[in-house]
């Protein structure tokens, strides 16, 4: 019988190498199914947490950030994208676009986790940001990725107009933070093992397979 694992994945949706570590970390999973059974929980981390409501110039923003030049911030945006392709992840939106504060898009993924709903929503936000190259901070995209990952519209409005989960995250990524986690992708699994950074499917499949046959 599968083992059943619990899996950790600490992320932001403005980040693009949690897309690929996603996609990558699903395809995994599709290639040991028949030795795991796992759970994703998906956790709240924040790039960005200072980031104002109007956003910043993506392009800029990393320039500053990182202290490289638009040059490398362009090759590394490349780099990005032929990893997101081939793990089946469209970063068409990736140029050009600015980055907004994620803050409620955590608490509706807190929210879609009672539900069954919250990797559906974890896709969908990441396509809003990265694919369609939408504010990821503005109450209707929210709502409207709430929809198509098959949440009801108007509970989620709800959600973002009431303030609810505020708590409930900020306790999540201190705990988070605490436990060492500075850098997303972070997956932790069963409590114990952790695997960093938007890997490649062979690596993801690779590490499940030694935790599986170490707990065997």
């Amino acid at each position: 019988m599968p083992r059943p694992m619990k899996i950790d994945f600490v992320s932001d949706v403005a980040c693009p190498w949690c897309a690929v570590g996603l996609n990558g970390l699903e395809e995994a999973l599709a290639r040991t199914g028949d030795l795991i059974d796992a759970t994703i929980t998906f956790q709240p981390f924040e790039l960005n947490p200072d980031m104002p409501r109007e956003g910043e110039d993506g392009a800029e923003h990393i320039t500053r950030k990182y202290g490289i030049s638009a040059e490398q911030a362009a090759a590394n945006r490349n780099v990005i994208r032929d990893r997101a392709a081939a793990v089946g992840f469209d970063m068409g939106g990736i140029d050009g676009r600015r980055v907004y504060n994620t803050f409620d898009a955590h608490r509706l993924l807190h929210w879609a986790e009672g539900s069954g709903h919250q990797a559906a929503l974890k896709h969908a936000l990441l396509e809003a940001n990265f694919t369609q190259g939408l504010d990821v901070s503005d109450p209707e995209v929210l709502v409207a990725a709430a929809e198509r990952a098959g949440l009801d519209g108007d509970a989620a409005r709800e959600v973002l107009a009431s303030g609810r989960y505020t708590a409930e995250v900020r306790d999540a990524e201190r705990l988070w933070q605490s436990r060492g986690i500075n850098s997303v992708p972070a997956i932790v699994i069963d409590d114990r093992y952790l695997i960093s950074g938007g890997q490649p499917p062979e690596a993801f499949e690779q590490a499940l397979r030694r935790i599986a046959a170490e707990a065997a």
